[in-house]
């Protein structure tokens, strides 16, 4: 975790704070996505286990 919080820090101090909050924005979003999936996984119909 110390190496993503510096490489984060280093990518904030050369191009601005956009890019991580864009960086953060996205894994935000994709761990939505998964997180949604996997919860309405279990909504499915499963007609095998019948």
């Amino acid at each position: 975790m110390p190496h993503t919080v510096a490489l984060l820090a280093a990518a904030s101090g050369a191009q601005g704070p956009g890019s991580t909050l864009r960086i953060a924005l996205f894994v935000s979003l994709v761990g939505a996505v998964l997180l949604a999936w996997f919860l309405l996984r279990g909504y499915r119909n499963n007609d095998d286990n019948d």
